[in-house]
């Protein structure tokens, strides 16, 4: 359990790293797939706890553009959502299942540790998307290491 809470620290800290950079550079094209990328970190992060939740997660829309004050504001939401989350539960319950439906309609099961997991790695994916577009816009990659997270804690 102490990996998935230090793994949701890191998430925390590094979509806000990643927020404070497209704050300042908010206006070109270029950040506009920049911006769905981000929305669709924070919106999955928002969709993956609806169903941790036991809720229907398929009205939330995870390609959407939020617009950066929209993704502050999930930002905290989110981060607040999985902290009690993660705090209510034990290392026993990480091996429960649970069952959602997809966007797509398909029906799956899976434990609450794996989805936990996938939505650290899900987000880590993005963010690495998100600095390769960073780069080839003649933009500073956003560091977003583990490794970095842990020297800066």
């Amino acid at each position: 359990m102490n990996t998935i809470l230090r793994m949701y620290e890191q998430l925390d800290w590094a979509n806000k790293r990643i927020l404070q950079t497209l704050q300042v550079r908010v206006g070109s094209n270029e950040n506009q797939q920049i911006c769905q990328l981000f929305s669709h970190i924070l919106l999955a992060e928002k969709g993956w706890m609806t169903r941790l939740q036991g809720l229907d997660s398929t009205p939330i829309p995870l390609w959407s553009d939020l617009g950066l004050e929209a993704c502050e504001k999930l930002i905290q939401e989110n981060e607040k959502s999985y902290a009690d989350f993660l705090n209510r539960i034990a290392q026993s319950d990480l091996d429960q299942t649970i069952s959602y439906t997809n966007s797509k309609g398909q029906k799956f099961t899976n434990t609450i540790q794996d989805i936990l997991i996938h939505v650290a790695l899900h987000g880590q994916y993005h963010r690495g998307q998100i600095n390769l577009r960073l780069r080839s816009v003649g933009s500073q990659p956003v560091n977003v290491d583990f490794i970095t997270f842990v020297r800066e804690s």
